[in-house]
């Protein structure tokens, strides 16, 4: 077997862990099938994901089985109005030697110094403590104290939160939001999902998850994505997709009624980098045009800042990405 053989066989055989991982989280999480490839997409690019849903739409199960399915350290922090940076990041304690009798200070590393970590109910915490993650985010890293402690990769945040305009709750700070890859939204099942979620969770049946992914292995996995495909003129379209978000510079004029801010440029990265996580997901090496549309709405719906005549009309980011899908040119050269 030559080296390009090889690599085909492992390609292959990465793809098929990652169908696998699927199978494995859908013992216990019924329908919902959009959702895991939001969840399974921003995995493999690298990212951060947000979940919403009103309570008892099984958030928080999810992110669990998940991280059963891999071979991953995994945290939960449930984030309450009391909780503190230092109960997510670590603190300093006082420490002697008990052989010179010497004291001296030694960090000790919080929750977030994990693979996987569960944000439960991110938004049920002030901006002060939500802050605390941003280095992390975006940097892969903590200081504390003037050291700078780096965290172990993969790292991947799953926040979950609950509608913000329900009470007790802390919209999340714009800086904060623009750091989660995707925001992805959990609706009602089905009548038949529903159905069998009752079934499957009121009786004796108790269901095993494999763990099918080591770290290593999604690693792989990311570069993958990175090395994915995609037509220059589907990169400028993604361009023109996000410029059109920004009421300044649109000459939509949907955009200009509805929108105070637009999306900047990390959106245009984040939705590239989806898209080709998606193709992946879906064992394609190029993107179309339906990886960029399908990833367009998670991308875009917390990186664009409605106005305040489309909150009292109930127009939000989804409508506004809707609209673009429909009014900007496609390029000729591309499928999908």
């Amino acid at each position: 077997m030559n080296a390009l053989e090889t690599t085909e066989t492992r390609i292959k055989d990465l793809l098929d862990k990652l169908a696998q991982l699927k199978n494995e989280i859908q013992k216990i999480i019924v329908g919902q099938d959009i959702v895991l490839d939001e969840i399974i997409v921003a995995l493999l690019a690298g990212g951060h994901c947000l979940l919403e849903g009103v309570p008892g739409l099984a958030k928080t199960l999810m992110v669990k089985t998940m991280s059963q399915a891999l071979h991953l350290s995994f945290r939960r922090i449930q984030f309450t109005p009391d909780l503190m940076p230092t109960d997510i990041i670590g603190t300093e304690i006082l420490e002697e030697d008990h052989v010179t009798g010497k004291r001296f200070f030694k960090f000790n590393k919080g929750p977030l110094f994990a693979n996987i970590i569960l944000a439960d109910e991110i938004n049920r915490t002030p901006p002060k403590t939500q802050s605390a993650l941003l280095e992390a985010m975006q940097e892969f890293e903590v200081t504390y104290g003037g050291q700078t402690y780096p965290l172990d990769k993969p790292f991947f945040i799953l926040a979950t939160q609950n509608p913000i305009e329900q009470a007790g709750t802390y919209p999340l700070p714009e800086a904060q939001l623009d750091r989660f890859l995707l925001y992805v939204k959990i609706d009602y099942p089905s009548a038949q999902e529903e159905i069998e979620v009752l079934s499957s969770t009121t009786g004796s049946k108790k269901v095993t998850i494999q763990p099918v992914l080591n770290g290593d292995e999604i690693k792989e996995l990311q570069k993958l994505v990175r090395e994915v495909n995609i037509n220059d003129d589907l990169i400028s379209y993604v361009s023109d997709m996000v410029r059109a978000t920004r009421p300044d510079a649109s000459g939509n004029s949907y955009v200009k009624e509805w929108v105070r801010w637009g999306a900047g440029t990390r959106a245009g990265q984040s939705l590239i980098l989806t898209a080709k996580a998606r193709a992946l997901m879906k064992g394609r090496y190029a993107v179309v045009m339906e990886d960029i549309h399908a990833m367009a709405y998670p991308v875009l719906r917390h990186r664009i800042l409605m106005n305040f005549k489309a909150d009292a009309e109930n127009i939000i980011a989804d409508n506004v990405t809707e609209e673009l899908i429909k009014t900007i040119a496609r390029p000729k050269t591309v499928i999908g």
